[in-house]
């Protein structure tokens, strides 16, 4: 079972996202640090599967999170699915993201990209639930 870390601020967001992911089966963390290095040790401590980051957080930049994420040698191999409500899809990509999710985004489409973020291609195709 994957282990997913939602990196969101907005409390509506953070509540449907955790529901959607237990019921796909994903195990669920979500952050409770609000500063950069909070969020980093987060990780580092229930080392995810795969981060999903919001682009505009109130206490850190999504982008600056993952830029510290592919630097660290303990955390560059998370995957990483990026999202904001404008299209920052060139700019989270170019920075090592390994995808893009515009919001609003209905749940398929997040489902899909982040079993291709994880390269889940069987669970991708229906293969395996």
């Amino acid at each position: 079972m994957h282990k997913i870390m939602l990196v969101e601020d907005d409390a509506t967001m953070l509540s449907l996202l955790s529901t959607l992911l237990q019921i796909e089966g994903y195990q669920v963390v979500k952050v409770k640090q609000d500063s950069l290095e909070g969020i980093l040790n987060e990780m580092r401590l229930e080392k995810p599967s795969l981060a999903l980051i919001d682009v505009y957080l109130r206490a850190a930049s999504g982008f600056d999170i993952l830029r510290r994420l592919r630097q660290d040698p303990e955390l560059k191999n998370i995957h990483v699915l990026m999202s904001s409500g404008m299209d920052f899809r060139e700019q989270c990509l170019e920075r090592g993201a390994d995808e893009f999710i515009l919001k609003p985004y209905m749940p398929d489409e997040l489902i899909k990209k982040m079993r291709l973020s994880l390269g889940d291609k069987a669970l991708d195709e229906g293969l395996v639930k």
